[in-house]
């Protein structure tokens, strides 16, 4: 019975941080893209910046997920290890979407926020999948 409990607690503590590290990456993705991106999705309905967001959560989720299957036996330092390997995918998340920004014409973020479908969305969202594998493959 303690190991279920254990493993309960453990799982509620690695959930938590997920839920953390998901909360950060919708702050990451507000923080890039001009005007309130709740508002832009729930209220205008802007597809765009839905796939951008989709995109990052995928991609963090993937690498938390990556991050916790290869855990440290020790639970205190499996968690950090899940915390900053969590956090190096959303700088570079971050950075490769500054990196974008600097190769393409116009404003990054305020071409994603467009309420016209536009093809560079798909295009930062497959970069956030390709950082989120890269650093997941690193983990293994």
């Amino acid at each position: 019975m303690n190991d279920i409990l254990h493993g309960l607690g453990a799982a509620a503590a690695y959930g938590a941080l997920g839920v953390l590290l998901l909360l950060l990456g919708v702050g990451l993705v507000d923080l890039l893209t001009p005007g309130r991106l709740g508002h832009q999705i729930w209220v205008e309905r802007n597809r765009n910046a839905a796939v951008l967001l989709s995109s990052a959560l995928l991609g963090i989720g993937g690498i938390v997920f990556t991050a916790i299957l290869y855990t440290y036996a020790d639970f205190a330092k499996g968690l950090v290890s899940t915390a900053c390997y969590g956090l190096l995918g959303l700088v570079l998340m971050a950075v490769a979407f500054w990196l974008v920004d600097l190769l393409t014409p116009g404003r990054l973020g305020a071409i994603l926020v467009e309420r016209e479908p536009h093809p560079a969305v798909w295009v930062s969202a497959s970069c956030n999948i390709a950082v989120a594998a890269v650093v997941s493959a690193a983990i293994a």
